[in-house]
């Protein structure tokens, strides 16, 4: 059985990869530091036969120990610090997760490659915010500049940059991907959907930045978790790769279409639940939007699941899951973040 390694595992899109890889017959070897709560609610019943964890922070020299051991085909890099609103309250814990942490996994394959001599890839998960705040009528491509606006975008740039150098100067056999917004079971509390998800179930008020104009596009976890895939199987060293869907809608209609499907499940809806808006968190972003055309071309993927049946089948989810709320620590979130200037 062929062997990958998942850093981040334990997140929301890391599990959810990790399932998909093992229903592929892969054997998954997980590292993850396990900061937000004691494993991954989505990985509890995973088989011990085909899987393996490593409560490890990527910053450890160890990881050249279990590449060694192991020998794996791949490793797919997905363990960092996400949350925006976070990076502007510690912007250190994301200099060192993002900027530090990816440089150790670039070291430590590269001692790697000296010693056993083996093939090996790397796949780096990145996002579509380093691109910036994009006008209307507008999509990045891979050719966009990089123009980050939080720290948060500004460390996946950084890691961007130095996995492009370590390809040119080492041959490191490495791909980028940037995904726009992914949703989907399993998705952290501090998020957006699954924030409205919890308050509508909770009876409280849905909080949306500004006026609730900022537009994202969405993506289905198990359509990015195939982009990924495809990535790994047809990538090219050295290159990036979009993966989005071109679907685009403002957190003010998001709520709205979500209260559409709450009311067509025949949900009661409590007196509280109503939009409210909050302050704008500083330098947020108006617009992301990504042209993916070089994955639809080259790698021929291409997502399956439209947004509304993908939040219908998101929201049952955390209905027939709600224990999963109860799986962190509550410091972690439902706390208004990212207000320091």
């Amino acid at each position: 059985m062929k062997k990958i390694v998942v850093t981040g595992g334990n997140g929301f899109i890391g599990s959810n990869l990790v399932n998909f890889l093992n229903k592929k017959k892969y054997f998954v070897i997980n590292i993850d530091k396990n900061i937000y709560s004691k494993g991954s609610y989505l990985l509890k019943n995973l088989s011990k036969k085909y899987y393996k964890f490593y409560e490890l922070d990527i910053n450890s020299k160890k990881i050249f120990n279990i590449l060694k051991k192991y020998e794996p085909i791949a490793i797919f890099n997905l363990a960092a610090e996400t949350h925006v609103d976070r990076s502007i309250d510690a912007p250190e814990n994301f200099i060192y997760s993002n900027i530090l942490g990816t440089f150790n996994i670039l070291e430590q394959l590269r001692k790697y490659k000296k010693a056993v001599n083996k093939k090996i890839k790397l796949i780096h998960v990145s996002t579509d915010e380093v691109y910036g705040d994009i006008k209307n009528g507008t999509r990045s491509s891979e050719k966009s500049p990089y123009l980050p606006s939080s720290p948060y975008s500004a460390s996946k740039a950084s890691s961007d940059h130095l996995i492009k150098s370590y390809v040119r100067t080492y041959s490191i056999d490495a791909m980028i991907s940037n995904c726009c917004n992914n949703f989907g079971p399993g998705q952290f509390p501090e998020k957006l959907i699954p924030t409205l998800i919890f308050n509508i179930l909770n009876n409280k008020p849905l909080s949306i930045y500004g006026k609730g104009f900022n537009s994202r596009e969405w993506i289905y976890v198990e359509d990015h978790c195939r982009g990924l895939f495809d990535i790994f199987r047809k990538g090219k060293s050295g290159q990036s790769y979009n993966i989005g869907t071109g679907f685009n809608i403002t957190n003010l209609n998001l709520t709205k279409l979500l209260l559409k499907i709450v009311r067509n499940k025949k949900m009661e809806i409590g007196k509280r639940v109503k939009i409210k808006f909050v302050k704008d968190r500083p330098g947020h972003d108006f617009r992301y939007a990504l042209n993916s055309r070089k994955i639809l071309k080259e790698l021929k993927w291409k997502p399956k699941i439209n947004f509304d049946s993908g939040l219908n089948k998101t929201l049952s989810w955390y209905i027939e899951n709600y224990s999963f709320f109860n799986y962190f620590s509550k410091k972690f979130f439902f706390k208004r973040l990212g207000l320091k200037l």
